[in-house]
C-alpha cells in the first residue's frame, strides 16, 4: 500500500468515525452518565469490535481474491455502488443524525465497555461497509502487511477518535457543537465516498 493510498483510506476511515451514530451516543451516554473513565472504557471495547470486523473482512476479501479475481471484481463493483448509495444518503440527510442522550444509570466500567463494544459487533451496517471500503484499497495481489495497516487504521482511528470525544466533546458547550455539525460532517462524508467509488470507474 502506497503512503497517498493510505492517506485515503486513512481520510475515509476518520470520516467514517466522526460520523454520528448509535456509537457516539453510547459513547456519550457513559461518559456524562457515569464519568471519563466509563466513557473511554466504552470507546475501546467499541474500538476492539470494529477491529474484529475488520479482520473478518480483510481476511476474507484475500481468500477471495486468492481463489476467484472475477468474483473480488464483482465485490469491488457491488461495493463501489453501496458507496454511492451510502454517499448520496449522507448528502441527502437532514440532520438525521441527532445525538439524543439520555441517562444511563449507574453502570461498572466493565459494563460500560461491553455496552460499547456490543454496539460496534451487534451492528451489521459495519460489515457491509466495511466490505465496500476495503474492497476498493484491497489489492490483486493483497499482502500480510497491507491487511495489517488497513485493519489496525481502522481500530486505532475508531478508537482515538472516540477517545476524543470523551475527553473534549462530552462538555455541554462542545456536545452541542457536535451536533449541530452533524449535518455538515454528512455532506463531507457523502463527497468523499462519491469520489472514491470512482477510482472504480476512473482506476
Amino acid at each position: 500500500m502506497t503512503l497517498t493510498t493510505w492517506f485515503t483510506f486513512l481520510a475515509i476511515c476518520c470520516l467514517g468515525a466522526m460520523s454520528p451514530g448509535p456509537s457516539v451516543v453510547v459513547v456519550l451516554k457513559q461518559t456524562i452518565s457515569n464519568g471519563r473513565g466509563h466513557g473511554l472504557a466504552a470507546s475501546w471495547f467499541h474500538a476492539a469490535g470494529i477491529c474484529l470486523w475488520a479482520i473478518a473482512t480483510v481476511s476474507g476479501l484475500a481468500i477471495i481474491v486468492a481463489n476467484s479475481t472475477s468474483l473480488f471484481n464483482i465485490i469491488t463493483w457491488l461495493g463501489a455502488a453501496y458507496l454511492v448509495w451510502v454517499g448520496i444518503r449522507a448528502l441527502m440527510a437532514d440532520r438525521e443524525a441527532s445525538l439524543n442522550v439520555g441517562k444511563a444509570g449507574q453502570a461498572t466500567i466493565m459494563q460500560a465497555g461491553i455496552e460499547g463494544g456490543m454496539i460496534s459487533i451487534l451492528n451489521p451496517k459495519i460489515a457491509i461497509f466495511f466490505l465496500a471500503l476495503f474492497s476498493q484499497f484491497i489489492s490483486q495481489d493483497p499482502s500480510l502487511s497491507d491487511q495489517v495497516i488497513m485493519v489496525t487504521t481502522a481500530t486505532l482511528v475508531d478508537g482515538l477518535w472516540y477517545t476524543l470525544v470523551v475527553v473534549i466533546l462530552s462538555q455541554d458547550r462542545m456536545y452541542d457543537a457536535i451536533q449541530k455539525r452533524g449535518q455538515l460532517i454528512n455532506r463531507v462524508t457523502g463527497v468523499a465516498l462519491l469520489i472514491l467509488a470512482l477510482r472504480v470507474v476512473m482506476p
